[in-house]
């Protein structure tokens, strides 16, 4: 019975022109085998199967050819070639530092770099796995590694550069090894199925490409697994059931379920995942990379990042045109979320399914608020008049308060400067409509500044925004009002709400006193709030607010600084004062 040989090793690159996805790599090594211009030491480096201590034998075997070709690889007739195919080359070195990591091993191959090669040019040492080396072992390595003999040449393969010392990697040419990527590890599948008369599908290839994560070895190694399951004749389903691989179709299926909002069969279908022996974790992140891949084919120009078969790409062209870019966003936003809070859920399974449903309801969101927004336009539509020139706002007329002597002697300064300053329009913030534009909508003049009153044009077309309101009315919306300033925590502005009432004047003015100008201020920063309210409890529009300081009521000053209180008590009682004095205290203002 002949012995079977694996196809990592039957079909191991022997050129340099054979080695799978590293172009760079290998074009750089022949040119300087070309120049010669040969580094004393190199570093390979890069993730596993990726082909680095291929690409050092490949080296070792061309330097020493004595008729190296115009293409710069070994001739493979020439007794040091030939003594290298049948592996008996005395030549080339090869030590494995996961075994041989220590001080002594070093040194002997220190004593062996001294002799020069009975045949050929070089002798070379590949070290692989030489991040396993011991400190000591390195440092002992050191001072041979900067001034080999002239004959000899080190070659270090690692998967861990970060675990090589630094005066290591300063006397290195240093090579870094890529993932192969998916297109040429199935092309080069397919070649090895071809010589081995397997018919192997070539989406079953992609999907061991995939599977391998970029290496090549890797990828080898499920091929000979496969062959040796389903025979001469490869399939798609055989790949995916023997690697236990979820199917491209629950995908392809599950995202039509989710995008018509079918919660049942989304559900269903995640069962039937889940009884095959999947993981829900596993399932998210597929769900994840396949909106990713949707994402991917809206644009021609990123299509090139699928990195699927051709039959497997057409799918994802016809199915991203059913959705949305703003639908993919969301729906990456919601299994990205699943994703990283999968792991601290206590039931996982409805963690998912959560998830699914609420990818469901994407589109019934999306409609719903384009619902209200076609409603909102449709009532402005209805609503406003066509033909109306809107005049500048009026201005609301100042509330009457008490001014102090330095307010009083800056008026004549800003009316002087009001005067001189030209006529320059004033674009106004959140307005609907700007002045002089022949159509407007109810909308746009609601939403001008809360102290300016409607135009007249607005109230005449629109008597609903204009009702009148009895006395009991207004206490009612300022009763509630002040309750919610309460529930926010705002006492001082509640109390001095509810101290006085609020008294309906002519033309919708209400007149509104208080007893500080402290609480004037508060009060007139949140008139704009409060005028809001008023007006859309009362479905009044042209209500205002005119608030006034007064001295006090027939009961006196209300005082509110902590002076204020403390002459009050002291008035009371002059105790206070004589105790104030006696231990020389301060009110604070």
């Amino acid at each position: 019975m002949e012995n079977f040989i694996v196809s990592a090793r039957k079909y191991r690159p022997v050129t340099f022109d054979t080695v799978v996805g590293q172009p760079s790599i290998t074009t750089t090594l022949k040119n300087a085998i070309r120049t010669n211009h040969l580094a004393q030491a190199y570093l390979f480096t890069g993730p596993r199967g990726v082909g680095k201590t291929t690409t050092a034998r490949i080296l070792s075997k061309t330097i020493n050819c004595e008729a190296i070709t115009e293409a710069v690889e070994a001739c493979n007739i020439c007794p040091s070639c030939i003594a290298f195919n049948e592996g008996r080359s005395l030549n080339i070195y090869e030590l494995d530092a996961a075994s041989n990591n220590g001080v002594d091993e070093i040194r002997g191959l220190v004593d062996q770099v001294r002799y020069a090669p009975q045949l050929g040019k070089y002798k070379v040492y590949i070290i692989d796995e030489v991040h396993m080396l011991s400190t000591a072992a390195f440092n002992a390595f050191l001072k041979t590694l900067e001034e080999p003999p002239a004959h000899a040449i080190f070659i270090l393969a690692t998967t861990e550069k970060q675990k090589i010392i630094p005066t290591i990697l300063s006397r290195c040419q240093i090579f870094d090894f890529n993932r192969i990527k998916i297109e040429d590890i199935a092309d080069h599948l397919a070649s090895i199925a071809k010589k081995e008369n397997v018919d192997a599908e070539e989406d079953a290839l992609h999907i061991i490409a995939q599977k391998a994560d970029g290496a090549l070895r890797d990828a080898l190694s499920m091929f000979d697994q496969l062959v040796s399951f389903a025979g001469e004749k490869l399939s798609y389903k055989q790949v995916i059931e023997n690697l236990n691989i979820l199917d491209y179709d629950y995908y392809f299926r599950l995202t039509e379920e989710l995008h018509s909002g079918n919660i049942p069969a989304s559900l269903i279908t995640f069962n039937e995942i889940i009884s095959k022996g999947f993981d829900g974790h596993n399932f998210i992140n597929g769900l994840s990379s396949h909106f990713r891949d949707l994402l991917v084919c809206l644009d021609e120009e990123t299509l090139s990042l699928l990195e699927v078969s051709p039959s497997i790409r057409e799918k994802y062209k016809v199915q991203s045109r059913l959705c949305s870019l703003l639908w993919l966003l969301k729906a990456l936003e919601i299994t990205n979320e699943a994703d990283y809070k999968y792991k601290a859920s206590k039931h996982q399974r409805l963690h998912v399914e959560l998830a699914l449903m609420r990818l469901c309801l994407l589109n019934e969101a999306h409609e719903s608020h384009s619902e209200i927004t076609k409603k909102k336009v449709e009532l402005n539509t209805v609503l406003s008049p066509v033909t109306h020139t809107i005049p500048g706002p009026e201005k609301a007329k100042p509330p009457v308060t008490s001014k102090s002597k330095a307010e009083l002697a800056e008026e004549p300064k800003k009316e002087k400067t009001k005067a001189e300053s030209p006529a320059v329009p004033v674009e106004r913030k959140n307005s609907g409509a700007a002045v002089g534009r022949k159509t407007i909508s109810i909308t746009g003049a609601l939403n001008l500044k809360q102290e300016e009153k409607i135009p007249e044009q607005i109230i005449e077309a629109n008597p609903d925004l204009n009702k009148a309101f009895s006395e009991g009315e207004l206490k009612n919306a300022w009763d509630e009002y002040s309750a919610l300033l309460q529930s926010q925590g705002r006492l001082t502005l509640h109390a001095a709400l509810i101290k006085r009432k609020a008294v309906p004047g002519k033309n919708f003015n209400v007149h509104f006193k208080v007893d500080s100008a402290a609480v004037e201020k508060d009060l007139n920063e949140i008139k704009p709030d409060m005028l809001a309210f008023l007006r859309k409890k009362l479905s009044n529009y042209s209500l205002q607010i005119e608030v006034e300081v007064v001295l006090g009521d027939e009961s006196g000053t209300v005082p509110y600084t902590p002076s204020e209180k403390f002459k009050k008590l002291a008035e009371k009682n002059p105790l206070l004062n004589d105790l104030k004095n006696q231990f020389d205290l301060e009110i604070e203002y």
